[in-house]
């Protein structure tokens, strides 16, 4: 008789709207609630396939989370898999370990959290049926700067060993280092799978030693782009394990790219971006697509696009509607003058355009003052969003750079336009 489970990770219920373009008020409560609805879509996954057990990997929460409504909707449906008999373990991670409930959740019987001490688990299984054993063991506090590994209980023999564990591996980008190790680390413990969680992007390593990273089951934000899925796992008595990727993504965040080169019509540009929507639409696993907008190549609208960048939004928004669960969450514009918009010698406007990159731009008290506003704004804004500046010095300072880049290339393209008579 076979032994299944679902491994599911990071799921950080409740998770703050973490983008400023977010501004759409139908979007904005779509991604408000992505992150529960992929929940509800793993719980429905464990029931139709009447799995025997389910395990999440860390960072069920999003951290200092206060609401309990957040609390009841976690306890319902941990109950509908209590009342099918499947089991649920858990392991506490990073944002976990700063939640306030995570201790005052009263979860059904059939729930078991890990704590701080390593525990090995031994799952009652009818005789002639390999034993299966659960180890697990909980971040006790946020941070977890040394490796886990050497915590947990030895290898059952006999059984197949199954080990839950919150970790960075050997590091990621966008993710701190927590309870690092390696693959070779894990390999060498004698576990037959690993069910890991921490960085938010899926990898797997099949063999004797199975280790699975499903990342996280809905992305929140463009940098968490694609489908996101969660893990499903069957052990047949043979001691084989076989893992089965399912998808669970309710939206699916993508950058789309509309190449303008050679358009001189605005209608062509808008008829242009609506084909690039449909077609990424049409490749997209997920229920709803949330776009990000690039316009790229060479174009004599180049100065217009810029200028009236919120008119093509608009415009993008419109067809994005007549798609279907096609949404745009930020416009990029990226392209750059041709034909007789070109700049040529001479024009006062190249020289502007000359100076602001090579005089203001690399002027020590320009990049001081730009600074001191980025960080008197960045200040103001909510704790959840001030990641939008970088998260550590040199992406800060990157960020700010291009965004002044980005705003005297909007300022060239009116002038260019005004010098048109536009």
């Amino acid at each position: 008789m076979t032994y299944r489970f679902v491994h599911a990770a990071d799921i950080h219920l409740d998770s703050p709207l973490r983008s400023l373009a977010l501004r759409h008020s139908d979007l904005a409560a779509l991604i408000g609630n992505a992150t529960r609805r992929a929940f509800v879509r793993v719980i429905d996954l464990c029931l139709d396939e009447q799995v025997d057990a389910l395990l999440i990997a860390g960072d069920l929460y999003d951290g200092d989370q206060t609401s309990m409504k957040t609390a009841r909707f976690l306890a319902e449906q941990l109950r509908r898999l209590s009342q099918a008999g499947i089991r649920v373990f858990i392991v506490r991670g990073n944002h976990d370990a700063l939640s306030k409930i995570t201790k005052e959740l009263v979860l059904p019987d059939s729930v078991k959290v890990f704590g701080g001490r390593a525990e090995a688990i031994a799952i009652d299984r009818a005789p002639g049926h390999v034993p299966v054993v659960i180890h697990g063991l909980s971040f006790a506090q946020p941070h977890a700067p040394e490796s886990l590994l050497g915590r947990f209980r030895p290898v059952i023999e006999g059984a197949v060993n199954i080990g839950i564990l919150h970790t960075s591996l050997g590091g990621a980008p966008g993710h701190d280092l927590y309870a690092p190790c390696s693959i070779a680390d894990l390999q060498t413990t004698g576990f037959h799978y690993w069910a890991l969680g921490h960085v938010h992007k899926r990898s797997a390593v099949e063999g004797a030693c199975a280790i699975v990273m499903p990342g996280v089951p809905q992305g929140r934000d463009i940098n968490e782009a694609g489908a996101k899925s969660i893990t499903l796992v069957t052990i047949s008595d043979d001691r084989l394990i076989r893992v089965e990727e399912r998808l669970t993504s309710v939206a699916q965040f993508e950058r789309v790219s509309v190449d303008a080169s050679g358009l001189e019509d605005w209608r062509d540009l808008v008829a242009a971006v609506a084909r690039a929507l449909e077609k990424e639409r049409d490749s997209v696993r997920s229920e709803h697509l949330v776009a990000r907008l690039r316009i790229t190549g060479a174009t004599p609208l180049a100065w217009r696009i810029r200028r009236d960048a919120d008119l093509l939004k608009t415009e993008a928004d419109d067809r994005s509607s007549v798609i279907g669960g096609c949404w745009v969450e930020q416009l990029e514009v990226a392209c750059r003058p041709a034909g007789r918009q070109a700049l040529t010698s001479g024009d006062p406007i190249r020289e502007l355009h000359r100076l602001i990159e090579n005089d203001v731009f690399d002027s020590e008290a320009f990049r001081s003052e730009l600074t001191g506003v980025a960080e008197e704004i960045r200040a103001q804004l909510p704790q959840e969003c001030r990641d939008i500046f970088g998260s550590d010095e040199a992406s800060f300072k990157d960020a700010i750079a291009r965004l002044a880049r980005e705003g005297a290339e909007g300022v060239m393209a009116r002038l260019a336009a005004a010098g048109e008579g536009e």
